[in-house]
């Protein structure tokens, strides 16, 4: 379940954990339907298209998408083909968090796009801890 007090947490822990680069973060639920969703003044056009399909293609593919990043660099026809039936819903870039349950199940997700793949990684992660309490 993904209760909207939670997701907001886990938005605006990922939104202060952010550097100087302005970054649109989003949370889905584990259907892939947007819960929250913020862009910092000066985030371009496509950051939130960019944070979605990375919390998407997590939850499609059962994995951060810096994992799914790291295999797609040695199976890359198999990742753009993944890309294509997609519609694009696949974004092969570190920012994309799964939010778990204690147990395992996948809830939902968080992505983050703006700065590096690393620090956008970074910020996902913080919102998932402030998601479970521990901000």
């Amino acid at each position: 379940m993904m209760p909207l007090a939670a997701a907001r947490a886990a938005l605006d822990a990922t939104l202060a954990a952010a550097r100087a680069a302005p970054i649109a973060a989003i949370v889905l639920d584990a259907g892939g339907h947007p819960v929250a969703f913020a862009r910092q003044d000066g985030a371009s056009l496509f950051r939130h298209d960019i944070a979605r399909a990375k919390a998407l293609g997590a939850i499609g593919m059962g994995q951060d998408s810096a994992e799914i990043a790291d295999r797609a660099a040695r199976n890359p026809a198999f990742f753009t083909s993944v890309a294509v039936a997609t519609g694009g819903a696949l974004a092969l870039s570190a920012g994309g968090v799964l939010i778990r349950s204690a147990g395992g199940q996948i809830l939902g997700a968080i992505g983050v796009s703006g700065d590096t793949p690393d620090i956008d990684a970074t910020c996902a992660q913080a919102g998932v801890a402030a998601f479970h309490g521990d901000r």
